[in-house]
């Protein structure tokens, strides 16, 4: 400190030096203790840690020195009263106030403060703000971990959910700019203070809320801002009032998605369509303010007009197109091609390409336009009905295969389905691969075209006689048949009487000691016989039965015996009728009687007619029946 400088207490000293001269001229020496008392008392009077106020004494390049009335100036960097350009605020003599932070340092003086001071000074101003619940303006310094930094003469703290009414995804855009901010919590001691916005926008919106609540009513047009935007709709303020306008009332065309016509901030005009007071809900339409597009559609897209629009979608099922702004049409996938089998749409068309179309249905009430592509040109299916009548033969080129038939293509873009069932009259095919393959040329006939449901129906085995025709004819119950055996089931055995013609020895016609065994009983190859018990042409069955073959073959075995028997029952009534004549014979007739007991006669001629059994009853009797005979007779009489 400069030698020239004079000290507090120096000075005090001087005054001291000169009461103490007084004193001695006769004044009562008390005054020099009185003196002492108060300088003591002044020095009490200053804590550390007060705000008081100070004389700026002298300016120097590093400091700034200032005489707060105590034993010695305070010393306070020049740093402290420098503004942003770097100039000095102030001048000697000037009064400030500073804050005593300690009464003596290491060189024994005062430690003065201006900087904490004037926080000083602030916090006492916010702790007034605090205590009558005032609000105080603040600017934003930065944003920090779940909020905002905020400088209101302090540092404050502006947590994320107290910046707005509504969260803020992009809280960098609030950096420095000026917002007033009501205070929530204050702590002097631990120089911690939170402050709020979203209290005050609260209130104002509050008392905008019952404002524009008593203006707002179904049909009213207002203006408001799009504070928010989601999927399915944009929130506006209306004034303290919130109302949602739904993506499905802000066009009458197709909107996907509310970025697409509106962004954050934008002023719009809208209509009131729906409200509930009570609730504070309020339903907003912008289509409603231009006139409906569908009213006059009808009359605007009749029914077999050709029309030009854009595609706006492509699904699995269709095209939707865009004819004008809120009409559009859909062309299902049905309605693409005459001939060709569309998967998806999109192998047909684009998205945003100009698609021609002709208009098949309107339905105003429903807001549906039916439109397709195919009638565009003529329809193939009715060309192919008049080229190809019912019972054409055709030949084509095989497209392709499948489990339940072969598709069969024509010039004209048309395939025709020759189905499983109608490729043999007698193979069991299991699968058309397995006679015919991609590619091959074949002939078929025409068995039915359906225009409406666009089939067209073919056959191969019609191109040839259908071998159960007039089977009845050829086969009749009773009859017993030769056939081979093609297939040996758990339920009987399959026949082939003819080409493809099939019966059926079912297992409950067969012997049942033998049904157990009738792999072994016969093996596919086998010929074999089988009586027929039932024919059935319309579902082409024949029931064939070995049970009633030996039936019938005992029986026709005892008829022939039968026959038989009578048959010889005649001859020995010849014979024994022909042996009386020989009692009694003439001379005429016995050169006959001799030649009919000849072995080469009547008689044997007769016999060997009748078989083996014939024969033992023609030959001679036995020796006890000898003398019962009219030959045994005869030498008598000629004794």
């Amino acid at each position: 400190m400069d030698n020239t400088e004079t000290t507090g207490q120096d000075k005090f000293q001087a005054n001291f030096d000169n009461d103490s001269v007084h004193a001695s001229d006769g004044e009562p020496a008390e005054s020099y203790e009185m003196m002492t008392k108060l300088y003591e008392e002044t020095l009490q009077e200053i804590q550390e840690g007060e705000v008081v106020k100070g004389t700026v004494v002298k300016i120097s390049p590093d400091y700034v020195l200032v005489d707060v009335g105590y034993k010695s100036e305070g010393q306070i960097p020049i740093s402290e009263f420098q503004g942003l350009g770097k100039e000095i605020q102030i001048k000697e003599g000037d009064q400030i106030d500073v804050l005593l932070e300690k009464r003596e340092n290491d060189d024994g003086l005062i430690v003065l403060s201006k900087t904490k001071a004037d926080q000083a000074k602030v916090w006492d101003t916010i702790g007034k703000v605090w205590e009558n619940d005032d609000l105080i303006e603040g600017k934003v310094l930065s944003q920090i971990k779940g909020g905002l930094s905020v400088d209101i003469g302090v540092r404050a703290f502006l947590p994320g959910s107290q910046i707005d009414l509504h969260p803020v995804r992009d809280m960098g855009k609030l950096i420095g700019k000026t917002f007033k901010f009501k205070i929530l919590k204050y702590n002097k001691k631990r120089g911690n203070i939170v402050v709020s916005r979203r209290a005050i926008l609260e209130k104002e919106r509050e008392t905008l809320r019952a404002d524009t609540l008593k203006k707002l009513e179904e049909g009213s047009i207002i203006d408001g801002t799009i504070k928010n935007i989601t999927d399915y709709g944009i929130f506006i303020d209306l004034g303290g009032v919130d109302g949602l306008l739904h993506i499905t009332d802000m066009s009458w065309g197709r909107v996907n998605h509310p970025s697409e016509m509106f962004s954050l901030g934008d002023t719009i005009t809208v209509k009131v369509i729906n409200m509930d007071k009570e609730k504070g809900r309020v339903s907003l339409g912008l289509k409603q303010l231009t006139p409906d597009p569908w009213i006059n559609a009808e009359e605007k897209y009749p029914v077999g007009n050709r029309v030009t629009g854009t595609v706006v979608s492509l699904t699995n099922y269709g095209i939707f197109m865009e004819l004008e702004k809120g009409i559009e049409g859909l062309i299902h996938i049905s309605e693409i091609s005459w001939t060709r089998k569309i998967r998806h749409p999109s192998q047909v068309v684009s998205l945003h390409e100009e698609v021609e179309g002709v208009v098949l249905s309107v339905d105003s009430a429903k807001r549906r336009i039916s439109l397709g592509i195919k009638q565009l040109g003529p329809n193939p299916w009715t060309l192919v009905k008049g080229k190809y009548p019912v019972g054409t033969v055709i030949e084509g080129t095989i497209k392709n295969i499948t489990d339940f038939g072969v598709f069969v293509g024509l010039d004209e873009g048309i395939d025709g389905l020759v189905h499983i069932s109608d490729l043999s009259w007698t193979q069991k095919i299991r699968h058309p691969a397995e006679r015919f393959k991609k590619g091959d040329t074949i002939q078929a006939i025409v068995l039915n075209i359906d225009e409406k449901s666009e089939r067209f129906s073919l056959g191969v085995k019609q191109l040839e006689k259908d071998p159960w025709e007039g089977i009845s004819h050829k086969y009749s119950t009773g009859q017993v048949v030769d056939g081979t055996v093609t297939n040996i089931t758990d339920f009987g055995i399959f026949l082939e009487l003819s080409e493809g013609i099939e019966g059926l020895i079912h297992i409950s016609e067969i012997d049942k000691g033998k049904t157990d065994k009738l792999s072994q009983l016969v093996n596919v190859g086998d010929k074999l016989k089988a009586l027929i018990i039932n024919i059935d042409e319309r579902d082409r069955k024949i029931g064939l039965s070995l049970k009633e073959l030996e039936k019938h073959t005992d029986e026709s075995e005892m008829r022939q015996y039968m026959s038989q028997q009578a048959s010889t029952e005649a001859s020995l009534g010849e014979i024994i009728e022909t042996k009386e004549k020989k009692a009694t014979p003439s001379s005429e007739e016995e050169p006959e009687e001799a030649t009919s007991a000849e072995p080469g006669g009547e008689l044997s001629h007769d016999t060997e007619d009748q078989g083996g059994e014939a024969e033992e009853i023609a030959s001679p009797p036995p020796d006890d029946e000898a003398p019962q005979s009219s030959d045994d007779s005869e030498p008598s009489d000629d004794k």
